[in-house]
């Protein structure tokens, strides 16, 4: 059987960075906004074990590569003795802060779960998602959601409806290296989402007036006097709307109110660089697209 199931980009409206704790990690709160735009996967099942990707012009080596290592890991902790060939359709850039890798993963948990019938719960493939990166619970659950402690304390938000432009500079960021420089911010104060949910049943809705008021990057500082590229990225961006970076990437994103807006400056966007127009999205495509996959068979 063959599946095919997209794999969304997401971009951080906030990112605050509370402090580092004993074991290395930073305690953080950021606000996690999937966009209707990311990677193509499809699956295709074997009947013998094997594990097989096909990556495109992406050159990772296939055992470091977070769609193998999501696939095993579904294999070893499942006992599944089925196999899968997967291949690739790669539209996020490496090192964007758009959670490529992340949502490449979270995809294959789910696209192999379906497929497998292993019939896991989204909260074990959570956890599972957890082993392979900090970002990857979040697209698992398939909600844009707000994140603390280190990304795992997810809370379901909805935002108002926008349309990013994201811009691709010519550089890749190593998060390791952001969050590992000893200039990084990492004192700031923490935002509490209780106020909002006072008298509001069900998820926590976040107007343009608290985003707008809230938004930030505690990273960006840093990255773009590391990168200066990027700075330049973002205050070219800056001229249309509020720009920032996403995330420890090297993307950088501002919102429109409409689709036209959005495309009008990307039509003015500068050939060194690339870009594309998303529309924000509540719940994940992918969940979307499996909510009308007819079960594995």
């Amino acid at each position: 059987m063959i599946l095919q199931l997209p794999a969304p980009a997401k971009l951080n409206l906030i990112l605050r960075i509370l402090g580092r704790r004993a074991d290395g990690y930073h305690e953080l709160q950021t606000l996690f906004q999937l966009l209707d735009f990311g990677d193509l996967l499809t699956f295709e099942t074997r009947d013998q074990g094997e594990l097989t990707v096909d990556a495109g012009a992406l050159e990772i080596p296939q055992q470091d590569n977070l769609i193998y290592r999501a696939a095993r890991l579904l294999q070893e902790r499942t006992g599944c003795t089925l196999g899968a060939h997967i291949r690739l359709q790669k539209n996020l850039p490496q090192g964007g802060g758009i959670g490529g890798g992340s949502s490449d993963a979270a995809t294959t948990l789910l696209g192999l779960n379906h497929l497998w019938q292993c019939h896991l719960t989204i909260d074990e493939l959570a956890d599972f998602g957890a082993q392979l990166g900090a970002d990857v619970p979040v697209f698992v659950r398939g909600r844009t959601a707000w994140a603390e402690g280190i990304g795992e304390k997810l809370t379901p938000v909805i935002t108002e409806p926008q349309y990013y432009l994201v811009l691709v500079p010519n550089c890749a960021v190593s998060t390791a290296a952001v969050f590992g420089d000893p200039r990084l911010t990492r004192d700031s104060t923490a935002i509490t989402l209780a106020a909002l949910r006072e008298g509001q049943p069900g998820d926590i809705r976040l107007d343009s007036d608290w985003l707008e008021q809230s938004s930030g990057n505690d990273c960006q500082a840093l990255v773009e006097t590391l990168y200066p590229e990027i700075r330049a990225a973002r205050e070219w961006l800056q001229q249309f709307a509020k720009a920032q970076l996403t995330g420890t990437g090297a993307c950088v994103f501002a919102a429109f109110d409409s689709a036209q807006a959005a495309n009008d400056a990307l039509a003015k966007l500068p050939p060194k660089w690339s870009g594309f127009v998303a529309a924000g999205v509540q719940e994940s495509p992918t969940h979307r697209q499996l909510a009308k996959t007819a079960p594995a068979t």
